[in-house]
Order: structure tokens, then sequence, then C-alpha cells
């Protein structure tokens, strides 16, 4: 049992407090998982910059060290063992450069528009920890796991980041998991972890590699993996969700004039500003629900 949260922001007056309306959010949804949590939030690409958030594995390497294998141009903001990164350099060779410090550092998240905050225990503790309600920004995808096939660390954390600004998060499980990752790695993909969520991730970056739009490749996704689950799903612009043929997991939408918002249980959207007012509709099962902003 799990707890997925998402909020796509459409009031641009809103957008401020994000943070503030997420943090409750995923709070409340603790006592569904508190292992770990993991958010990530998005906000307004800067012209010509990459972001990429990496964990360091402990406090044996300081973040001087990083910074200097960024190159010139780099920005670096450290929080506990999580580091934002900015930089002027193509994606690419930015994160060619921290392979480089691996095992010592790890990559959490990367893109243009998207900020990775992940880390073992509870919801309450995370996002004190790191200012999470002081976050602006206009999408962010949030969830708490209680770890059942793998191990708690934060590589096994969600959300699962397997291509620019495309992030996962998963209430269920997956039953071929370990063939559907033996076809991906056949075909040169590569996994952190051996969480089954990470498998869906990466399968959905690999239907978007080859050409599928988002809603095509969930199509797909709901094809070729068998389990039961509730996927979120956020890129630079889209927040879908998607469930399984018996809908067994839970999930509840609320849409305003103002957001579109997503959890595992209702109470996790009571704090939500004009929920009183908003649709609350549950997702029927297999359907592809995709909101854009």
């Amino acid at each position: 049992m799990c707890g997925i949260v998402g909020l796509l922001i459409r009031d641009p007056a809103l957008e401020s407090y994000l943070g503030s309306m997420v943090t409750p959010m995923v709070s409340t949804l603790a006592a569904r998982g508190s292992d770990s949590t993991g958010l990530a939030f998005y906000r307004e690409a800067d012209a010509d910059r990459c972001r990429v958030t990496v964990h360091r594995h402990g406090s044996g390497l300081a973040w001087d060290k990083v910074f200097v294998a960024l190159g010139a141009g780099a920005e670096l903001v450290g929080s506990g063992d999580i580091g934002f990164i900015s930089s002027p350099r193509s994606l690419g060779s930015v994160l060619a450069a921290l392979a480089a410090l691996t095992p010592a550092v790890a990559i959490a998240g990367y893109g243009y528009a998207v900020e990775v905050i992940k880390d073992t225990g509870p919801a309450d503790e995370l996002c004190r920890r790191h200012g999470v309600d002081e976050r602006s920004g206009y999408l962010a995808i949030g969830h708490t796991r209680m770890a059942t096939e793998s191990a708690i660390t934060p590589a096994h954390s969600h959300p699962f980041v397997t291509a620019p600004d495309l992030c996962l998060v998963h209430n269920g499980s997956f039953s071929n998991h370990v063939t559907v990752r033996r076809r991906l790695e056949a075909q040169g993909w590569r996994f952190d972890s051996d969480n089954d969520s990470e498998v869906a991730a990466v399968y959905l970056a690999s239907r978007l590699a080859a050409g599928d739009d988002l809603a095509e490749a969930l199509r797909w996704l709901t094809k070729e993996l068998d389990g039961f689950f509730t996927l979120a799903i956020t890129t630079a612009d889209s927040l879908a969700v998607v469930r399984d043929p018996f809908a067994c997991k839970p999930a509840v939408v609320a849409e305003t004039d103002g957001y579109v918002a997503v959890a595992s249980e209702y109470r996790a959207l009571a704090s939500l500003p004009g929920i009183d007012g908003a649709r609350v509709f549950e997702p029927s099962p297999e359907e592809i629900y995709l909101w854009s902003r």
C-alpha cells in the first residue's frame, strides 16, 4: 500500500502556493507508507539551462567537489544530501560528469523544468527538512512508499525519472516486471534499482523515445505490464493518471478552474482551496486521463 498525489496548477496566482498545497496532501498519505517519500516540482525552465537533482550517499563527498566537476557556469544548491544543479552545458554532458562521481552521487532527476526531492523516511520529515512548503511552480507529483518488494533506499523511492522531465509514481505491483525488464535491458535501457515501478517508468520512456505521445505510451503500458496499479505521470506540461483494468488501487480526482488534483484518498485533497466546489470523481478502470497546461 502506497500513496500518490499530483497537482497541476491552472491559475497562475496559485503557483507561489504549490508547495504549501502539496505538503498536506502528501503528509496526509503518510499512513499509506512511511518507508520513503518523494516529490517532484516543475517550474518554468531557465533559458539554455538544464536541471539535475542528485542524491549524495552520506557526507563523505563535499558539495564543492561536485560543483568543480560540473564546470563553468554551473550552480549547485545543497539541501542535506540532496543537491539541485543548474547548468548551461548540455544535459548529456552534465549527466556524464555526474556519472563519473558514482557511487558517491546518484542522479535522482533531470530535465529542464523538474527538481526531485526524495529520501527514506516519512513525509512530514522530508517536507520539513527540505522546505517543501516554500516551493513554487506549476506542477507537482508525490509518493509515500510502503516497501513490499524491494529495498528501502533513495534509489528505490518514487518518483522515478527515466527521461528528461518525465516522472512516474505507482501504487500497486506488477507481476511480469522481470520479463519486461529483461527485454528493455536487451534494448540497451539502464536501471538504477530492482523496483518493479522503475520498470514501468523505463518502459514508458522507451515508448516515448520510439515516437509515441504520452497517451499512446500509456495505452501500451496497460497492455504490456500485468498487475494491480494506479499510476500518476508528469511531463514538463502534463499530468496523467491511469488505473488497471479492475481499478484495484484507489484514486480520486478533483478539478477546479484553479487546479487539477489527484490522490489515493479524498482526505489528501480536503485542505485544497475551493475543494467544496470542485468536480470530484473516481477515475474509471483502464481509462487514460491527461491534463495539460
